[in-house]
């Protein structure tokens, strides 16, 4: 038995064909009564009165429902092309921002605002436009993935947990994470409808490599950060505007080592941790890492009650927290902040950007505690529950839909529109000679045809401004972040064995009065100072033949002729 909605759809569609051939009937004057053309095709009498008097069908109306008018929905769809022509595609919470913008250049007050669902319907309806996401899988650790191994990994921890009596607030978890400052995250984007596959979009490019050193515990609680730059110094720039308790280090590389491993579990870790701890050991879950396997690090934690496990090689994406649920959702809020400053002309990325953007994107995931705690939960840690990582090792993928394969809501009638191509030209140009033919005792007036299409440029000018004001607006907001960035400090700062933000400052500041204390060399006394800030002045000049200062040789009096 075929489905009750099919049904009414077949119905529905065979009654719209019936009311088309009765209209038809009645023009051409084959059935001069209303009633009997109604009884004839078997449909209702008012429902043909209606559509014999001009009135369309439900179907080919636009729906009342629709907040954006035909013309801003149009300005918006070429914003969108125009956009991802230019390599920067926006995302459909961008799209829904400008429809926003739109409604709010209306001039009413409140202004009306589009749902969060907005964008997908908008997408759906707009044959012009498309959205595309791409993700990227690694293969290679599936290969490693075995049961046995996991479960006994789930039976250490277990064990540790009983034998040492350790509490839920004790058990921490800790990584390191690594950034190329300047390239972006894979992210959904709307486009052109007629590109498939994945869109390339533009992106500041510097690839220099930071790590991220952070700690979670189970309880909801997150340390602050440890900062790993490629470099021999520190900047004084880069401590302003952020936390007093987060840490720097730098390498040759921008990776940890040995030495930076200790130094965080010295001094960010125990310091840390010493003064909420609920019972005597600290569990500290680690994945096998070279710097946190050396015999010093056991050492330290040996001797302040801290129990180092390490998960099973090339598990750490179903068994480490933090890659489970923190540093993904982490990478994401960073990318798309790239990604917003590519938009509005950055080209590069450089520290005092990557640590504004850093801070930002931390904000959305360690400030949170049920994202840490449901972290703990999916790597089947706390409480203990193997079944939660084993259950996703039997994944089948799903083989989409191919686009042409995809049943269209919309229907292949031609509606009237203003004409954007030649076929639409040709298509416009063929229906009014139709219904001039048709209607030879009443042509259109010209002066409405004029009036109409100035009324729709109008429009259109006026969507096309507010969209260029807010784009305008994004790119004074990055120039003023350039400009700040240019005002911040470049003095290089001593950081052999890294720096907190608030030592930084202290140094930082130590370093400026000592400059200002310094004595006046010899050579410059009985010169003018110069004040900070002021251009240099030239020196008068000095008569090559008097010798005196104020003048030239070719005006002096004394220069015998």
């Amino acid at each position: 038995m075929p489905p009750i909605r099919a049904q009414s759809s077949r119905n529905s569609a065979g009654k719209e064909g019936r009311i088309l051939l009765a209209v038809k009937d009645i023009k051409d004057g084959r059935i001069n009564s209303l009633r009997a053309a109604a009884k004839l095709y078997d449909i209702p009498h008012t429902t043909l009165a209606t559509r014999v008097n001009g009135v369309q069908s439900r179907v080919d109306i636009r729906p009342n429902g629709h907040k954006l008018t035909q013309l801003e929905e149009d300005s918006l769809v070429e914003w969108i092309i125009s956009m991802d022509t230019r390599g920067a595609a926006p995302r459909p919470a961008t799209v829904r921002e400008m429809a926003n913008i739109l409604l709010a250049a209306r001039g009413s007050y409140p202004p009306p605002t589009v749902g969060k669902n907005w964008p997908s319907s908008f997408i759906n309806r707009r044959e012009e436009i498309r959205s595309r996401f791409s993700r990227r899988y690694d293969y290679q650790r599936a290969l490693n993935e075995d049961p046995k191994s996991l479960r006994e990994w789930f039976a250490t921890v277990q064990r540790a947990i009983d034998d040492n009596g350790i509490q839920m607030e004790d058990i921490y978890n800790f990584d390191e994470t690594g950034f190329a400052m300047g390239l972006i995250s894979t992210q959904k984007v709307v486009t052109r409808a007629g590109y498939y596959g994945r869109r390339a979009i533009l992106q500041p490019g510097n690839r220099e490599w930071v790590t991220a050193i952070e700690t979670i515990c189970a309880d909801g609680y997150s340390l602050p950060p440890c900062i790993v730059f490629k470099g021999q110094v520190a900047m004084a720039g880069w401590f302003d505007n952020l936390p007093k308790d987060w840490r720097f280090e730098v390498s040759n590389n921008g990776w940890t080592t040995d030495e930076i491993g200790l130094r965080w579990l010295q001094k960010l870790f125990i310091p840390c941790t010493n003064s909420r701890v609920h019972g005597r050991f600290r569990l500290l879950i680690l994945d096998g890492h070279g710097s946190h396997l050396t015999a010093k690090f056991d050492q330290i934690c040996a001797e302040n009650n801290i129990i180092p496990l390490c998960m099973p090689a090339h598990s750490s994406h179903l068994l480490q927290p933090l890659d489970v649920g923190c540093f993904a959702v982490l990478k994401r809020a960073y990318g798309r902040f790239i990604s917003d400053l590519a938009r509005v002309g950055y080209n590069h990325i450089d520290k005092f950007d990557f640590l504004d953007d850093y801070q930002r994107a931390r904000l959305e995931v360690f400030k949170k505690p049920i994202i840490i705690q449901n972290s703990f939960i999916a790597a089947g840690l706390v409480p203990i529950d193997p079944e939660r990582v084993l259950s996703k090792l039997n994944i089948s993928l799903r083989t989409p839909t191919p686009p042409g394969s995809r049943p269209s809501s919309r229907s292949s009638q031609f509606t009237p529109k203003t004409p954007r191509t030649v076929i639409q030209l040709q298509k416009q140009a063929s229906m009014m000679k139709d219904l001039l033919k048709q209607r030879s005792n009443s042509p259109p007036s010209p002066s409405k045809t004029m009036l109409d299409q100035i009324i729709k440029g109008h429009y259109i000018s006026l969507h096309n401004t507010a969209l260029l004001a807010q784009e305008n607006a994004n790119l004074r907001t990055a120039n003023e972040k350039k400009r700040q960035k240019r005002n911040r400090s470049n003095r290089q700062i001593p950081c052999d064995t890294g720096l907190t933000v608030e030592e930084g400052l202290q140094l930082a500041t130590q370093l400026n009065l000592l400059d200002e204390a310094t004595p006046v060399d010899s050579n410059t006394q009985g010169k003018t100072p110069i004040q900070p800030g002021q251009p240099a002045k030239r020196a008068p000049p000095r008569c090559s033949g008097c010798g005196n200062i104020g003048h030239k040789i070719n005006r002096c009096i004394n220069r015998v002729i």
